[in-house]
């Protein structure tokens, strides 16, 4: 059975990262565990009631983050009840706009962002509900085809 489940993130500087998600996308901070090297095994966040983990890039035994690589995995989604307030203080502070901020058919305001650290952030807030149907016509539709029947 699983009980819980908490990504580990590499980020380069992930002092700076971890300040980063506290001011810009509101988590909190749990406990840090430094090692030589001004650098840390592990930064505890909370965003709502998941944990995540940062940590310094460690190249010498690969770990590495998006910035080394040049590449990210996936991305976060992040619900919020502000997100337009969310995606300015985002902007304001570094990140990039990968896809704007507005309406989407699955009933969210949701855009896309780069954070500073290499990683994608999908940031919503629910604005209504949707019935499952009609969010895959329109996911079809949106994608080029037509739904199966």
């Amino acid at each position: 059975m699983i009980i819980h489940l908490s990504p580990h993130v590499v980020v380069r500087d992930a002092s700076r990262a971890a300040g980063w998600y506290v001011q810009v996308l509101g988590a909190t901070e749990h406990g840090r565990i430094p090692v030589p090297g001004d650098k840390f095994m592990q930064i505890e966040l909370h965003f709502g009631d998941t944990t995540v983990m940062l940590c310094d890039e460690f190249p010498d035994a690969g770990i590495v983050g998006p910035q080394t690589m040049g590449a990210t995995h996936g991305a976060f989604h992040l619900l919020t009840d502000d997100v337009s307030a969310l995606w300015e203080r985002a902007l304001a502070a570094g990140a990039k706009e990968v896809q704007p901020l507005g309406e989407r058919f699955w009933g969210e305001r949701f855009g896309q962002l780069l954070d500073p650290f290499g990683y994608r952030w999908n940031v919503s807030e629910k604005i209504r509900d949707v019935p499952r149907a009609e969010i895959e016509k329109a996911a079809w539709a949106a994608f080029g085809g037509e739904p199966r029947t």
